[in-house]
């Protein structure tokens, strides 16, 4: 058995909806315990105070039957029914009553070594050869007319803006009670949770004291002596201690028992009172009071108060694992569903040690057992807001499966279950790309998936996110730009903008034919996104580029454009056309929390093909760009300068500035830092101005 997933509704942060926490069996763990512990565990991610830790305290207090409190119900579901109750007559029989409700999923592998004893209950027939069963947990008013009572008396009272604190009371008062269903919503008796399910939880942050290392080390030596080496081994230290105790009782029954018994004698007969003094060592007091725990740096041993808190974490965090596989005997692990939840483990680490975390510390607790043969079926489950974390669980286990991501959205939980399947569906997949274009004559469509595209997309999307932008999923805000310029400067004008300043936002470098795979993920994700993306008209070879007749650089206006066609494939994709008036004719593009901008309009009566072209032209007067350009690209802006405008040459600019950009983004950038003078700040094209007052509105939403 496995938990496979639990709902939640109205316990704390969470709803009636988007309230599904999904995990990984344990069934692959078990079978070969050296596999790498990143593809086994289920992540729960999200910002701080979005409600990962709400889900380790809900199954926390339905494992060990816990009372809920007022305090653990929606307050926004209460100040619902609050306000129903004013409203609605009390005496109807449909009135409702404030209850918690979760729903947990057990998973059947089918594997013979498990005990379904404590599931029977929850099991008809027809489920006999299903591979899950519901378990439905109500903590629901024991007396009904007792409460409506309490209600009624309640409703009749005025006090006087203190009403929600009144009815908190009122809820705290009331007797309730958890109550088992069935799938089919039949009440059973005699069950309870921990029957079937425990949990151990490992706290973040538990570095107590000085010796609390000392207390790690010797929970990890004594379960090693106890259960890992030979029993001979065992015995030779237990003769060992012996041998101890009596040289030490010999050597203080010498030196001090027969000088202590004769001063005795002076005051009380021998035979009525004489001391014995003795050694006392075990085992527990060797590792405990005796053995010295140091650690060693460069030949130098350091006391252990001086070891690092990260280290200290770590290992504080192994060996509550390993107490706890002391603690059980196998057959439990075989009878009941065993969860482990490790609590934000990034705290104390750099995020070298952070990113090594997760994928090593199945191999330490695996050399810990070694020669052990103990089968600890367990699920694993980390609550995280480490970015690094993330990264290496999507990198290691090559897969976003069993993540788990939270957000919170108008003061409400939401959880998002990413898959492969969603961030690239699988929908109209086929095999290979000659089946696609088989497939594409016989349905007449214009884009089939491949299993071999959607393999590329995933691993581009896993390699991006390792390198690039793990912490997108904890950011308040995304914005994805295609060029080293605009992500040079953005940044900047985020900072300065009294609206966006106080949210962070991540800034993804990406190139106009990658922007679009983020689709998906973005879309799961729910936080707000921008792309900006480029026109990229396309011109003739003779339309850029200088030759034996001169130069050519085709200013693109209305009459130009005619019917060009973009080569961007996000606009593409998105617009469901490369032609770019019909592209320009749509707008900028808003999908869900999503939004499209591109230079959809004309500067100083010039279509700009590229954020460089379309700042120029915003800024052709501007000081501070003329000094960058004249400093990135002297010779050029001298002849443009002298012989015509800036305007009339912006595309020109921006072909000799291709190679350049770095420099020109960093110049310009340096330009603007040093300008004390706001007024003479360039200012960005309009298509990012819409795009960062989109992002303004969607942010002042939540």
């Amino acid at each position: 058995m496995y938990l496979k997933s639990v709902s939640i509704e109205n316990f704390r942060k969470f709803r009636d909806k988007d309230n599904v926490i999904e995990f990984i069996d344990a069934k692959d763990y078990k079978k070969n315990p050296d596999i790498n512990i990143a593809p086994i565990t289920t992540l729960i991610v999200g910002k701080n105070n979005s409600g990962k830790t709400t889900v380790i305290d809900a199954l926390n207090k339905l494992i060990n039957d816990s009372a809920f409190k007022a305090t653990d119900f929606n307050f926004s579901y209460l100040k619902e029914l609050l306000r129903l109750y004013k409203q609605q007559h009390l005496d109807n029989e449909d009135i409702k009553l404030p209850f918690l409700k979760f729903v947990i999923t057990v998973g059947i592998d089918n594997n013979e070594d498990d005990f379904l004893t404590n599931i029977i209950p929850f099991m008809s027939l027809e489920d006999t050869y299903k591979t899950q069963v519901d378990i439905i947990v109500k903590w629901e008013i024991k007396d009904k007319e007792l409460f409506l009572k309490d209600l009624k008396y309640f409703n009749r009272k005025d006090f006087k803006g203190q009403q929600f604190d009144r009815f908190l009371e009122l809820i705290n008062k009331t007797d309730f009670e958890i109550s088992y269903y069935n799938s089919s919503e039949e009440k059973r008796k005699n069950f309870a949770l921990k029957k079937m399910m425990q949990l151990t939880t490992i706290k973040a942050n538990n570095i107590s004291n000085e010796s609390c290392l000392s207390e790690a080390f010797r929970k990890i030596i004594e379960y090693r002596y106890k259960e890992v080496v030979g029993d001979n081994i065992v015995e030779e230290l237990d003769d060992k201690i012996i041998g101890i105790n009596e040289k030490l009782t010999s050597h203080i029954s010498k030196n001090h028992t027969k000088n202590i018994n004769d001063s005795l004698s002076k005051v009380v007969m021998n035979e009525k009172c004489q001391v014995l003094l003795k050694s006392d060592l075990n085992f527990q007091k060797l590792i405990k009071n005796v053995i010295k725990y140091e650690y060693v740096e460069e030949n130098n041993n350091i006391p252990e108060q001086q070891f690092g808190l990260g280290y200290t974490n770590l290992m504080m965090i192994i060996a509550d694992i390993i107490t706890y596989m002391e603690k059980y005997p196998e057959t439990s692990f075989n009878s009941k569903v065993n969860l482990i939840s490790i609590e934000e483990p990034e705290t104390y680490m750099h995020p070298q040690m952070q990113e090594k975390f997760i994928k090593n510390i199945n191999e330490m607790i695996s050399s810990l057992l070694k020669n052990k043969n103990k089968h600890v079926n367990s699920q694993i489950i980390i609550t995280t807001h480490s970015a690094h974390i993330l990264n290496s669980k999507i990198h290691t286990g090559n897969t976003f499966d069993n993540i788990n991501y939270i957000t919170s959205i108008k003061g409400c939980s939401k959880a998002i279950c990413l898959k492969d399947d969603i961030i690239v569906p699988t929908k109209d997949v086929v095999g290979t790309i000659e089946e696609a274009k088989v497939k594409v004559d016989e349905a007449a469509v214009d884009i089939i998936e491949t299993e071999e595209s959607k393999k590329q997309k995933l691993k581009f999307l896993r390699k991006h996110i390792k390198y690039k932008v793990p912490e997108l999923f904890f950011a308040d805000a995304i914005i994805f730009v295609e060029g080293i310029t605009e992500h040079t400067l953005l940044q900047y004008y985020i900072d300065k903008n009294i609206k966006l300043n106080k949210y962070y936002i991540s800034v993804v470098l990406v190139d106009g034919a990658h922007a679009k795979v983020y689709e998906n993920l973005i879309i799961a994700l729910g936080i707000p996104t921008l792309i900006i993306t480029d026109i990229d008209i396309k011109r003739e070879k003779q339309e850029k580029e200088e030759n034996d007749k001169g130069s050519i650089y085709l200013q693109m206006n209305s009459k130009e454009l005619g019917k060009r066609i973009t080569t961007n494939e996000t606009l593409n994709q998105f617009f469901g056309t490369n032609i770019v008036k019909e592209i320009m004719k749509s707008g900028y593009k808003e999908i869900d929390n999503m939004m499209i901008t591109y230079q959809k309009d004309p500067i100083e009566k010039y279509y700009a093909t590229s954020f460089e072209e379309a700042f120029i032209l915003t800024n052709s007067k501007n000081a501070i760009l003329q000094k960058a350009l004249s400093k990135v690209k002297p010779d050029i802006y001298k002849e443009i300068v002298s012989n015509s405008s800036i305007i009339s040459n912006s595309f020109k600019l921006q072909k000799k500035l291709s190679s350049s950009k770095s420099d020109f983004a960093n110049t310009l950038l340096y330009e603007i830092l040093i300008c004390e003078d706001d007024r003479s700040i360039p200012r960005l094209p309009k298509y990012i101005e819409k795009g960062l007052e989109f992002l303004e509105k969607r942010l002042g939403g939540n």
